[in-house]
């Protein structure tokens, strides 16, 4: 039994619904921060990376009876971060919601078959700050109960080791080294852009993918 304040359960009660819990997400400020705190603190603190932004809407997902549920987009290492998305199933179909420094990479209504249907939907819009198209795999998906033991809704602990867990899982590829991939137009680059925190923006150094 997870141990939230009154307050707090009171936030998630009003979040009932995925588009609720994006919404919220919406509202936070991105962090920019290498530690990965609970969903505790991200109530508290207003503020959220991409994988405490998906641990806090697997928080509300379990507070609302589904399972919680993570999945890893993997990038090019040279070119981007990897994202990590809470996933919410609708009879057989998954969603994600997501908390992003892009606009393009938050919420997934639950249309999608399986997860690599689910992964190819964010193709298109997952680019660093030059418009290089950067997604190249995708993980199964990891329920977090296994990790219930160790309070991740509510700890102070740092809880990079679920992303370090989920990392380690195999991932799928989407497409061969050997396809060259065109450049985001630069209205798609403008709007992916739109409300990011700059210090959050994957550090670009010189490099020319294969």
């Amino acid at each position: 039994m997870v141990s939230w304040t009154d307050d707090e359960k009171e936030l998630l009660k009003s979040l009932d619904t995925p588009w609720k819990i994006q919404c919220y997400l919406d509202s936070l400020s991105y962090n920019a921060s290498d530690e990965c705190k609970s969903p505790r603190y991200v109530i508290k603190n207003k503020k959220a990376h991409c994988s405490e932004g998906a641990l806090f809407a697997s928080a509300c997902l379990q507070f609302h009876g589904y399972k919680p549920i993570l999945m890893d987009l993997r990038a090019d290492k040279n070119l981007d971060d990897d994202h990590i998305l809470a996933i919410f199933n609708e009879e057989k179909y998954s969603g994600a919601i997501a908390k992003s420094n892009y606009s393009g990479l938050t919420f997934r209504e639950a249309i999608y078959k399986n997860n690599r249907e689910l992964a190819l939907s964010y193709f298109e819009d997952y680019f660093n700050s030059k418009g290089q198209k950067t997604l190249r795999e995708y993980s199964p998906f990891l329920t977090l109960t296994i990790f219930d033991n160790r309070n991740w809704q509510t700890t102070d602990e740092d809880l990079n080791y679920i992303g370090e867990y989920l990392d380690e899982l195999p991932h799928k590829k989407i497409l061969s080294n050997k396809i060259k991939l065109s450049p985001v137009g630069k209205k798609q680059l403008e709007a992916g852009l739109i409300g990011s925190n700059p210090e959050g923006l994957f550090k670009l150094k010189d490099y020319s993918p294969q």
